[in-house]
């Protein structure tokens, strides 16, 4: 480790701030279900709307946000914790009916919460551009 010394005769080593904090090159976010840890791009983003918890598929709409898996058991772990109000500190109780229909929309289809990257081919090789 590198000490540097000052003009006043004190000793003092860098910061390693590496160390305390790990190089995250993604956000994580902890979904409000089950409490789990996950890449934001795993999980979709619900604000509260007018009493209702509505589904932030552009990760635009101002307000708090919450983060849920999309998973019937994720959904039904925040409701029975009354998870939403209180991660969107919301006052009283919040309908959940979109974001319901929307889980069960993608559990039913297999759909995630974002599109396949595009570029790629489903081997996950780049697409190369025919001359």
């Amino acid at each position: 480790m590198k000490v540097e010394a000052l003009d006043s005769g004190v000793v003092r080593s860098p910061r390693r701030v590496a160390e305390h904090q790990p190089h995250r090159e993604f956000p994580v976010r902890t979904c409000v279900g089950c409490k789990r840890r996950a890449l934001a791009g795993e999980l979709l983003r619900v604000v509260a709307v007018a009493g209702r918890v509505v589904v932030d598929g552009r990760r635009r709409l101002p307000g708090r946000g919450a983060w849920l898996h999309p998973d019937p058991d994720c959904l039904a772990k925040a409701e029975r914790r009354r998870a939403f109000p209180r991660a969107l500190r919301a006052p009283g109780a919040l309908d959940v009916r979109e974001v319901r229909e929307y889980v069960e929309h993608a559990a039913h289809h297999g759909a995630g919460t974002s599109p396949a990257p595009r570029g790629t081919k489903e081997a996950g090789r780049p697409v190369m551009s025919q001359p």
